[in-house]
C-alpha cells in the first residue's frame, strides 16, 4: 500500500507563479542559472541554485551558498511572493506540452516505504548529489522541489482528480518559455482529502521516474532527525517528502541519444565493418529516428544509417540486456568504441530527445563528436518491470518530459514563520 499525505504547501501568490516557478536545478549549470535570474530576479533559482547570486567562481557546494538558499526562501515570504496555506492540502499538478497532457497529485510521500522498497527506484545515485541535497533540504528547512513518482494507473483514481479538477479554478496557470502550460488546483475540502487516501491505498507500489537523489537525500535527512532525537517520529514533516505522482498511462518518455568523441582508432569503412559484426546497417535518406525497439539511428559523416540488432546479440529474456541502452552499449559502445563506463568516460555524451535530431547532426557537424546514435525512448513498462526485480537501470536511459518546475509548490519541515 502506498501513502499519500497533505501538506502545508508553500505556494507563489498566483499573479507572480509564471515568474518565480523555475525549470529543476539539475537541467542547467550555475552560468545558464545565473542568466535566467538576470532576465527574472523572481525566479525560484534563487533558491534551487543560490550559488548564481554570488559572485563568479563560488564553490556551489560551499556553506554560504546554503545559507543564501535559506535567506532567498525566506524572503519570499516576508515579502508576500509566497504564501504557506492554513491546512494540510492536496494539489493537483496539469503540463500540457504540444499534445500531451499530464495530471498528477502533489502530495507528501513517506520515506519509510522508500525504505522498504514500497517506492522502488531504478538508478544508482551518486554520494556527492546526495550530501548536496541533504545540506540543502537541511539548511532551508524545506524540499524546495518534488520527486517526480508514478504508479500502474487506476481509472478511480484517474476519474475522481479530473472531478475535482472540474469542481474548482485554478490557482495557477500560465505558459512557460519552454511552451508548457503549468495549473495548479488546491483541494483543501477535508472529505475529499480522505478520499484521495483512501483510493491510494490500493496503490500497491510507487516507481521513481525522475528524482532519486532528492528522494535518497530525503531520507538521509530523516536519518539524522531520527538519530538526534533518539527516536522516531511519524507525524513530523522530515519523515515525508514532496512528490508530484502521475498514472503510468500519462508519462511520456523520450529518447535519450549518445554521441561519441572519437571511433577509437578506426576509420569510416573498418568501424562500418565492425559494427555491421552485430547490427544490419542501412542507409536512410533522412534523420532517421527508430520507430521500434531494437533499431538504432546511427549519423557518420553527415549521412544517417538504420541499426537493427542482429538476432543472437542480446537475451530477450533478459531484463537489462534486452534494453535498447545495453544493446547498444554491450554490442556497440563498449566493444567497438571502447567506452566501458558511460557514467564517467568523458568521450561520450548524452543528448535529451527535447533537442531533436539536429543537435546529434550540429554535435557531429561541428566536428566536437564523429559518431551519433538516436534511440527508441524506454518504456515505462521497462523502468517498472527493472524496479520491481530490483535491478537498476543502465545509465541515461530514460528523459522524461515535461519536466515539473521548481516552486510551484514547496513542502516546508518547519513554518518560516
Amino acid at each position: 500500500m502506498a501513502t499519500v499525505r497533505p501538506f502545508r504547501g508553500l505556494r507563489p501568490e498566483s499573479e507572480l507563479a509564471a515568474k518565480i516557478a523555475s525549470l529543476p536545478y539539475d537541467v542547467m549549470d550555475t552560468e545558464e542559472a545565473r542568466a535566467k535570474i538576470a532576465a527574472d530576479p523572481f525566479s525560484f533559482l534563487t533558491v534551487t541554485k543560490s550559488e548564481a547570486t554570488l559572485p563568479e567562481g563560488t564553490d556551489p557546494y560551499s556553506d554560504e551558498v546554503y545559507a543564501k538558499a535559506r535567506e532567498n526562501l525566506v524572503s519570499y515570504v516576508t515579502s508576500g511572493k509566497m504564501k504557506q496555506d492554513k491546512t494540510p492540502c492536496f494539489y493537483i499538478y496539469r503540463q500540457r506540452m504540444n499534445q500531451h497532457i499530464q495530471i498528477g497529485l502533489v502530495a507528501t510521500a513517506a520515506v519509510e516505504e522508500y525504505r522498504n522498497g514500497t517506492i522502488r527506484r531504478h538508478e544508482l545515485t551518486r554520494t556527492e548529489k546526495e550530501q548536496d541535497r541533504v545540506r540543502h533540504i537541511t539548511v532551508t528547512k524545506a524540499q524546495t522541489g518534488p520527486v517526480f513518482l508514478t504508479y500502474r494507473q487506476r481509472p478511480e483514481i484517474s476519474s475522481y482528480i479530473l472531478k475535482l479538477m472540474a469542481e474548482r479554478e485554478p490557482v495557477i496557470n500560465f505558459i512557460a518559455e519552454d511552451g508548457v502550460r503549468n495549473t495548479l488546483y488546491v483541494v483543501d475540502d477535508p472529505v475529499q482529502i480522505r478520499e484521495i487516501i483512501r483510493l491510494f491505498e490500493a496503490v500497491p507500489a510507487f516507481y521513481i521516474a525522475d528524482g532519486h537523489h532528492r528522494c535518497a537525500g530525503a531520507m538521509r535527512v530523516a536519518d539524522q532527525r531520527e538519530k538526534e532525537a533518539g527516536a522516531k517520529d511519524a507525524n513530523a514533516e522530515y519523515e515525508y517528502f514532496q512528490a508530484v505522482i502521475f498514472p503510468d498511462n500519462m508519462m511520456e518518455i523520450l529518447d535519450y541519444n549518445r554521441v561519441v568523441a572519437d571511433l577509437a582508432g578506426y576509420s569510416e569503412i573498418t568501424f562500418m565493418r565492425a559494427v555491421e559484426e552485430k547490427f544490419q546497417i542501412k542507409p536512410v535518406r533522412k534523420a532517421y529516428h527508430p520507430e521500434k525497439r531494437h533499431t538504432f539511428g546511427m549519423y557518420l559523416a553527415g549521412r544517417w544509417y538504420e541499426l537493427k540488432a542482429k538476432e543472437g546479440t542480446f537475451d530477450p529474456k533478459d531484463t537489462i540486456a534486452a534494453l535498447d541502452v545495453s544493446i547498444l552499449q554491450n554490442n556497440l559502445l563498449a566493444p567497438v568504441l571502447k567506452i566501458g563506463d558511460p557514467r564517467t568516460d568523458d568521450r561520450i555524451g548524452f543528448v535529451g530527445g527535447i533537442r531533436g535530431l539536429e543537435e546529434l547532426e550540429r554535435k557531429v557537424d561541428s566536428g566536437k563528436f564523429a559518431v551519433a546514435f538516436s534511440m527508441y525512448p524506454t518504456l515505462m513498462q521497462e523502468v517498472m518491470s527493472v524496479a520491481d526485480a530490483g535491478q537498476i537501470m543502465p545509465p541515461k536511459s530514460t528523459w522524461f518530459e515535461p519536466k515539473l518546475r521548481d516552486g510551484m509548490v514547496v513542502h516546508l519541515l518547519e513554518d518560516l514563520q
